[in-house]
């Protein structure tokens, strides 16, 4: 038998380590193949199955041997489809959406502006009917007067006081009255008049004095009643209110008169009148001279207007020595100034007059002022 030689010992050596190699690797290769084949999948990282459901057909395994991970994954975070997506009409909603529906503020509540609410303001309808809240001012005297201390019987007024009537009933008379029975008046529980002397033509200027005025004057005494008397101004300057006034006090003069002497102003219904284009500085100043020639003569004076006309129309600041005759048909007053006496409506009734009756309330006693 022959025995290799050295190179053939070269030549087989390379093939017996090649093979020994691959062996190896094949060894290795079927270790990680039945480790991959028995590992257990984790239901975390397995995109197809929801983390939070199991198959309908399949139980659920225990492991025991696997303690419970404490770690977050992005998957523990999507918990939005645990919740119905449809919730029942009688279940409150979860998200806060009730509270987003509930009403803001006043304004969204009841629909006024914060306004109405406030204390500090006072709504003025205008003549257009439009409507406005106007500040109002801290430095006037205010109306302090307990609308629940009124009592209308018949359709006369009356403030009482401690169960006591503390007001004074009275009547405005002009030419549109014709016949007055002054003592049907009387005895039916007037205290006072307010006589019409004339009036200055909203359009001419041209003063006209009122018909019977001074009959009216007379037989108003005869029966006992107090009187007062009113002008019905459109005085443009402060000479034409002058010219009113020495009119009022030239018959006050000549009767007995116990009641103030009124400037009767405001802007006409419907049309246009003289003194639309005077300035709101003008018309205090015409109002202002009016008053002043009444209280140099000794007689108590009153300012006769509406709401919309005392606030916006003339500054009240300047008529703080000045009583002022509300005119505010048909409502209680919302003025919220300081005034003695209330016209509360044109369409009265009341004895001694046969059509619809002007009547007004004085919360004081002017015979003793």
């Amino acid at each position: 038998m022959n025995l290799p030689d050295d190179n053939d010992k070269r030549d087989i050596t390379p093939q017996l380590t090649a093979a020994m190699v691959m062996s190896s690797f094949a060894v290795l290769l079927i270790i990680v193949i039945v480790l991959i084949a028995n590992r257990k999948p984790s239901h975390h990282n397995n995109p197809q199955v929801p983390n939070d459901t199991v198959a309908e057909n399949d139980s659920p395994v225990v492991r025991p041997e696997e303690p419970p991970s404490t770690e977050v994954k992005p998957g523990d975070l999507d918990f939005w489809d645990m919740y119905p997506t449809d919730a029942p009409d009688d279940e409150e909603d979860e998200t806060g959406d009730d509270e987003q529906d509930a009403p803001v503020g006043p304004s969204e509540d009841n629909g006024e502006p914060p306004e109405a609410t406030d204390g500090k303001h006072t709504l003025v309808v205008n003549r257009d009917g439009s409507e406005e809240w106007v500040l109002i001012t801290p430095y006037l005297p205010k109306n302090d007067y307990d609308y629940t201390n009124l009592v209308s019987q018949s359709g006369h007024m009356a403030y009482y006081v401690d169960s006591r009537v503390t007001s004074y009933l009275g009547v405005t008379i002009d030419k549109y009255d014709d016949y007055v029975d002054f003592g049907l008046l009387r005895d039916d529980g007037v205290d006072y008049v307010m006589v019409r002397v004339g009036a200055r033509g909203y359009g001419t200027g041209t003063i006209t004095l009122d018909d019977y005025y001074t009959d009216n004057i007379s037989r108003a005494n005869q029966a006992g009643l107090d009187v007062g008397l009113y002008f019905t101004s459109q005085a443009i300057t402060v000479e034409e209110a002058t010219e009113e006034a020495v009119a009022l006090i030239a018959v006050a003069q000549e009767n007995k008169v116990t009641y103030p002497l009124a400037i009767d102003i405001g802007f006409i219904l419907n049309d246009t009148s003289r003194i639309e284009e005077l300035s709101k500085t003008e018309k205090t100043a015409i109002i202002r001279t009016f008053a002043d020639t009444i209280k140099a003569a000794g007689f108590n004076c009153l300012i006769h207007a509406d709401k919309e006309f005392l606030i916006k129309e003339i500054d009240l600041s300047k008529f703080s020595d000045v009583d002022i005759w509300l005119d505010n048909n048909g409502d209680l007053p919302d003025y919220p100034y300081a005034f003695t006496m209330w016209e509360y409506t044109s369409s009265g009734t009341v004895n001694g007059i046969s059509g619809p009756a002007d009547m007004s309330i004085s919360f004081i006693d002017y015979t003793q002022k």
